[in-house]
């Protein structure tokens, strides 16, 4: 059996672990580089936020296409840092590239974070790049993160904020709509990590302590001009479209090209975002 049918999996990820080595794993895979460049600029403020020293072993969780594993490699050059991710496609792709850049010391598994034997009291660091916000139960994850983590190990997350803050959402939700009124979104789940209340809570009761949360705001790029981050964008939320008939399509997608001709600038298509930055120390 090849490592996709032998993963251990909570049943509480499973629509994770289809829809990642489904349709929407492929098209990420597809458009890896393109998915970087839009959070770009929150990239480097996680890693300086980590301390990853020159000896670190680091745990990466959700490391899709691997940037943030690789560029973290690069700083524990002494040390290793494993990336995990429930996409094969992703961790396949994660692989060839981190050979083609010749960093050696970047590891990758197929594993879901949430169940998955790690060794006790073994990173020294835990990072995620949105990569920590889709538990199916989001305390048993916390908490074996935390036990694979050695004493006053550092923590280091980034998750979006809520939906009003991050105009990119709002704009292709309302845009994709085709005036059709879309259900209000269900109040914060603590998993979803938009609600520094419930974040603290979290990861304070998974064995985590010194929880801090600093709202950072970053342009996001999403294409080189509006026909790219339609095209692109069109493709990323194919679902919301997925039953409008050809004339709401079509309404759809040309509301869609108008916020994105709106957006345009000298850099590209370029939208407004919010995320917090997490950072707490294992107990």
């Amino acid at each position: 059996m090849n490592e996709s049918t032998t993963v251990p999996v909570d049943p509480s990820n499973i629509d994770q672990l289809r829809a990642w080595d489904g349709d929407q794993g492929a098209y990420w895979v597809a458009r890896a580089e393109r998915f970087n460049e839009g959070v770009a600029g929150y990239h480097d403020q996680l890693l300086d936020a980590a301390e990853i020293d020159p000896t670190a072993n680091v745990l990466d969780i959700g490391c899709g296409s691997g940037q943030t594993t690789r560029d973290a490699a690069r700083r524990a050059s002494a040390g290793s840092v494993l990336g995990v991710d429930l996409s094969a496609r992703m961790i396949e792709l994660a692989r060839r590239l981190a050979e083609q850049e010749r960093v050696g010391n970047a590891r990758f598994l197929r594993a879901d974070a949430q169940v998955h034997p790690f060794p006790d009291q073994h990173f020294d660091i835990t990072i995620s790049r949105h990569g920590v916000m889709f538990f199916g139960d989001p305390f048993a994850a916390f908490a074996n993160i935390a036990r694979a983590m050695r004493p006053n190990g550092r923590l280091a997350l980034l998750s979006w904020q809520s939906l009003e803050h991050n105009e990119w959402l709002t704009a292709f939700r309302i845009a994709l709509a085709a005036d059709r009124e879309l259900p209000t979104p269900p109040p914060a789940k603590p998993g979803s990590l938009t609600d520094p209340d419930q974040v603290r809570q979290l990861l304070t009761s998974a064995g985590f302590t010194d929880v801090r949360l600093h709202g950072l705001t970053e342009p996001m790029y999403f294409g080189r001009d509006a026909d790219d981050a339609c095209q692109f964008i069109a493709g990323q939320f194919a679902w919301m479209i997925a039953d409008l008939d050809a004339a709401d399509r079509a309404r759809a997608l040309a509301d869609l090209r108008a916020t994105m001709v709106e957006h345009q600038t000298e850099r590209g298509v370029l939208y407004d975002s919010a995320a917090w930055l997490i950072e707490a120390k294992r107990r």
